[in-house]
Formats: structure tokens, C-alpha cells, sequence
């Protein structure tokens, strides 16, 4: 072979396919030519040019930096749809409040472009915004039987029951939502009926886990489509966004069974006193294996806690609860039985204030007072945050001389999320070009970030977002390009987000330093002052016996009033400033404390 054709051979094999020969000399021409272009540019010139698409927006309004009040919004040309409308409940500086949703302000702006709502799976911290969001605006909502069923529930006590077109949507399937279309992918957690989710869209595949661990021996027998995940990833998946919240962890997460087996050996360990097992509400596969280990030991059931009773209903009436006839009894009846034939399933997992478990602890329940004769699992992990809610509910269990299984003395609770070695098997099977770790605080985002690093993923490729942001998309490359109204919308009682962060501020100085509160009454006519001041104190001071410092406190405002012309006894505003000033520095001097002061004017 000459210099020439071994030139041409190379040449041809670097740039790839080439056209199908016509004649020989026109071959031999076009190696000629070639000859005086270097190799690069012909390989470039050769390659298919990469077109951008459509745009696409991925808006994450909640989920990100926090644990819970999980929310994204994917935007294409004039259609948007929202994956999933969780909660969050309150940290130790929100006092009062009841639980946290997302800020739906953008959606709302954007009404008449949202196509649909998708719903990953039942818990709380992805369904439980749902029903203040429909409120606003009334959209279609797409999710699987069981996470439906639940839905309903929620809907039912906020009045929406009858008023929201609920569907019902298998694995498998897929719903069109404008330009885009949202494929379910049957995925494993710790409650059934859980999916990913593969969006279609003019830019790509872009696919969402939602919580998700990979259990290949699961309760309900049905497991993740790892397969669907893997078809995906050899077609070319845009960007992964994937669970972070074991991120931090080392390995795999044990399958559920393993607790099953746990509660056997239990059960044989608290043979002769009865059983109360704390779990959540939502893990009905765990509830599955209670009433299994039940049934083996001649029990019977008796269930507590409103959430409890509710999921659990719903799970029996749709068939994901497999229970013999007479195995659950009602509370009313529970005396009937001896206590080694009982076994109570509650609340209170994570030591919540107002819980079944924890009122049996505090001796507060009406049905249950806790003995010796009673052993008590906790059938749980504490959720960060909630630690020394469950050391106190332990303790006062423990006091009363109940024995308690907790965390890790058993195997009672394994997670529901993927540790890295399950996050490392997704990222495989999907290989995406970009990456977008959600669902976790930062430390937990990051972890997961480092993952996709060690996986070959470019670091520029990684997104760590934050809520609000607007990731954009056009196929090629993948960037923050905006930010909209976002952050958290407080709900305390039936008020909706009239708990603002002046509200708070105010509680938190009330918890901390108490009020007084200065009454005084003037004559309007001669503008004169005719009783008080008269001073009440509320988490200061225990009046009676702080004398001394109530009536110096209320010459310093006698003195004050005095020392007013007659024009600031006329503005009462002016009036208030000044005996809040000189009774807070009068009260600071004398106990370093700054309480709320109130002054309250009365006109007679």
C-alpha cells in the first residue's frame, strides 16, 4: 500500500462515514484534496452540528436547601406543569405555627399556562401543599391510586372534595402536558404506589427520581424499573434531578424486610405485655408487617392518632392493606382483651407535642396509661431537628417503667431514600449531561454533587440550586438565568400566610421576655389624666411578689406623664413613645431584661 491510499485510509477511518463512492478518480480527487486540509478541521467540519431547541424552564419553588415543602415548575413556550406541592413543619423559631408551604405567587401569576399537577408519591412533605394550592388555582391532578386516595383525604377537609378533576395514572404510562409529556416510572420508598418521572420536552429527557431507593425485595413485590431507567439513559437523558437526602451516607439502604424480621424477634421478646409500636402514618408497608406479626401471635390491633387511622383506612379500602377479618379492633373495645393480646400502632414517631405516643408518655391520654407491662418500639429514625423531642418522649416512657426499642438498638426502621451507592447506580443508568441534585439541605446537595463528580460528570455540568431559581435549558447547555418569588408562606390555624416575619418577630420577643402592658385613662375635654397608670405584667414578672419594682415602675411613669405639655398629652401617639421609653430603660437598668410594652390609652 503506497504513502498516498495509507493516508487516505487513516483520513477516512478519523473522519467517519463518508459517502458512497462514484467512480474511482472521483475518489482519488477528493483524498488529493483533502491532503491540504489538516486532519482536525476535517473531523470538525465532518461532525453533526448540536441545534438548539426550544427552551425549557425548571423552576424548583421549594425542596432545595430544606428538608421537605418539595415543589418544582417546568415551563415550555406558553405551557407549564407542577411536580408535586409538599409542606414543611415549623422549626423551633416559629412559634405558633402549624406547618410551612410553598410561595405560590409566580404560579398564580401564571394560571392560565399550567396544564396539570403530577404527584410523585403520598407523603406529606410532597402532597401535604396541595390542597391551599388547588384553592388558588383549580388544574387537573395526575398521580397513582394509592397517592389519590390520599389526596382525597386532604381535599375532603379542605372543602375541594367533588371540585378538582383527580386522575388516576399507572407506571408506565404517560400524561401530555402542553409541548411536554410526563412518563411514570415505578420507583421503591417507604410508601406504595411511588413513581419517578421522565419529562419529555422539545430541549430533551429530563427525569426526575422523586424519593426513591432501590429495594429489590420489597413488601408489595413490585420493583423499581431500573430497566426504563437504563432504556432512558442509552437514548440520551438531558438533565437527572435525583434525591439527595441519604446523599451523605455510605452504601446501600437495607430493604424493608429486614425490619419484619426485626418485629418477630420482638414480638417473642415482649411476649406477656402489651405491644405499642410507633411508626409514620404513611408507611404502609411497615404497618403491612405489624399486623403480619400480629396475626402470627394471636393479637389483636387497635390503632391511634388521626393521620394513622386515616391512611390506613384509605389503604385497606383501596387494597394495600392485606387484613384477616378481626385482627383490627376498635379503641372502645381494647379492654377486653388482656394487654399481652394487644398490640397499639400510633403516632408520635418523632416526638410531635400533640401525638398519641407522646400524650401516653406525659400520662395525657385518655385510653392508654403506660406500665411496666408494656413494650414499646419506636419504629423510626428521628428527622434532623426532632432529636430532643424523642430523648424526652423516651425518658418519660421509660419512667413510667415501660421497656423501649429506639433507633438503632434494633433494626426497626430502615430509610426510604438512597444512599450513594443507589445514587451512583442512577447516575450510571442514566448518564446524564447535566445534573441537578434536589430534595435535601445544602450539605446534603452537595454530597450528591460530588457524586456526579466521581462519576465522570463535568463539574460545570452540576447544578446546586436554590428555591426560585430558573434553570433554563435549550438542549446544549444548561444555566440559572433568573429568579422568581419564592420562599415559605406560614399557616397558622386557618389563616394563610398572615404570619409574616413581623408576627413572628413579635412572638419570639414575647416567649423570651414577657409583656407589660400600661393602662391609662384621660379625659378627652380637659385632656387631663383621670386613673392610672396602671401597670400588668404577663411573662415578666410575677407581680406579687415584685412590689418594689411595680411601684418604682409606676413613679417613673407618673413622673413621665408630669413632665408632658399639654400638647403631648393631646397626641396620644407622642404620649405612648414617651412612656415606653422611659419604662423600658427604667426595666432594662434594673433586671437586663427588654420585654413588649403596651401602652393602652383609654379616653373617658
Amino acid at each position: 500500500m503506497n504513502e498516498k491510499e495509507t493516508t487516505k485510509k487513516v483520513r477516512r477511518s478519523a473522519a467517519g462515514s463518508i459517502a458512497a463512492p462514484a467512480k474511482k478518480s472521483s475518489r482519488k480527487k477528493a483524498a488529493d484534496t483533502a491532503a491540504d486540509v489538516p486532519a482536525e478541521k476535517v473531523k470538525k467540519s465532518r461532525q453533526p452540528k448540536e441545534v438548539k431547541r426550544t427552551p425549557v424552564r425548571i423552576i424548583p419553588l421549594g425542596g432545595l436547601n430544606e428538608i421537605g415543602k418539595n415543589m418544582n415548575v417546568f415551563e415550555c413556550s406558553n405551557d407549564m406543569f407542577i411536580l408535586d406541592c409538599g409542606l414543611a413543619f415549623p422549626d423551633a423559631d416559629m412559634p405558633g405555627v402549624d406547618i410551612v408551604i410553598p410561595d405560590f405567587t409566580y404560579v398564580e401569576r401564571n394560571a392560565d399556562k399550567i396544564r396539570g399537577i403530577v404527584i410523585t408519591h403520598g407523603h406529606e412533605d410532597h402532597i401535604g401543599g396541595l390542597a391551599y394550592l388547588l384553592k388558588k388555582v383549580n388544574v387537573p391532578v395526575y398521580a397513582t391510586r394509592l397517592t389519590i386516595g390520599l389526596i382525597e383525604g386532604k381535599l375532603r377537609e379542605q372543602g375541594l372534595f367533588g371540585k378538582v378533576q383527580l386522575n388516576i395514572v399507572e407506571p408506565k404510562k404517560t400524561v401530555k402536558m402542553g409541548c411536554m409529556a410526563v412518563e411514570f416510572i415505578k420507583v421503591n420508598h417507604s410508601i406504595p404506589d411511588s413513581v419517578g418521572m421522565a419529562i419529555h420536552t422539545p430541549a430533551g429527557v429530563i427525569v426526575h427520581t422523586g424519593d426513591f431507593k432501590v429495594d429489590y425485595s420489597p413488601i408489595d413485590g413490585k420493583i423499581i424499573d431500573l430497566a426504563r431507567f437504563g432504556e432512558l439513559g442509552s437514548k440520551g437523558v438531558l438533565a437527572l434531578m435525583a434525591d439527595s437526602t441519604n446523599a451523605e451516607r455510605p452504601g446501600y439502604t437495607h430493604s424493608e424486610r429486614t425490619v419484619g424480621e426485626s418485629f418477630d424477634r420482638l414480638f417473642k421478646k415482649g411476649e406477656g405485655k402489651r405491644i405499642i409500636i410507633a411508626t409514620f402514618s404513611s408507611n404502609i408497608h411497615r404497618v403491612q408487617q405489624i399486623i403480619n406479626c400480629a396475626v402470627r401471635y394471636n393479637r389483636k390491633v387497635a390503632i391511634f392518632g388521626r393521620s394513622m387511622i386515616n391512611v390506613i383506612n384509605t389503604a385497606i379500602e383501596l387494597g394495600y392493606l392485606d387484613v384477616p377479618d378481626g385482627v383490627i379492633i376498635d379503641i372502645e373495645l381494647m379492654n377486653r382483651y388482656e394487654n399481652e393480646r394487644i398490640v397499639l400502632i400510633t403516632t408520635g414517631s418523632q416526638g410531635e407535642p400533640m401525638s398519641a405516643l407522646t400524650r401516653m408518655a406525659m400520662n395525657d391520654h385518655k385510653k392508654v396509661n403506660i406500665t411496666p407491662m408494656d413494650f414499646i418500639i419506636i419504629s423510626a429514625t428521628p428527622i434532623p431537628g426532632n432529636e430532643k423531642y424523642v430523648t424526652r418522649v423516651v425518658n418519660e416512657l421509660m419512667k413510667s417503667g415501660a421497656e423501649v426499642v429506639y433507633e438503632a438498638m434494633y433494626e426497626v426502621h430502615v430509610s426510604g431514600h438512597a444512599c450513594q451507592e443507589e445514587l451512583k447506580l442512577m447516575l450510571a443508568l442514566t448518564k446524564p449531561k447535566f445534573f441537578i441534585p434536589v430534595h435535601g439541605e445544602y450539605k446534603h446537595l452537595k454530597k450528591h454533587a460530588d457524586l456526579g463528580i466521581q462519576m465522570g460528570l463535568p463539574k460545570e455540568n452540576i447544578i446546586i440550586a436554590e428555591i426560585g431559581n430558573v434553570i433554563e435549558t435549550d438542549g446544549l447547555t444548561m444555566k440559572v438565568v433568573s429568579q422568581v418569588p419564592s420562599g415559605r408562606v406560614l399557616v397558622d390555624g386557618l389563616g394563610v400566610g398572615d404570619v409574616g416575619s413581623i408576627v413572628l418577630r413579635d412572638r419570639k420577643h414575647l416567649a423570651q421576655d414577657g409583656l407589660i402592658i400600661i393602662v391609662i385613662g384621660i379625659e378627652r375635654a380637659t385632656n387631663e389624666v383621670i386613673a392610672g397608670p396602671d401597670i400588668i405584667s404577663r411573662g415578666f414578672v410575677y407581680v406579687r411578689e415584685s412590689e418594689e419594682l411595680m411601684d418604682e415602675a409606676k413613679a417613673i411613669l407618673n413622673s413621665t406623664l408630669d413632665s408632658c405639655s399639654y400638647a403631648e398629652l393631646k397626641e396620644w401617639n407622642t404620649l405612648k413613645g414617651k412612656l415606653r421609653d422611659a419604662l423600658s430603660d427604667y426595666i432594662y437598668q434594673k433586671t437586663k431584661r427588654s420585654p413588649m410594652i403596651l401602652p393602652i390609652i383609654m379616653e373617658t
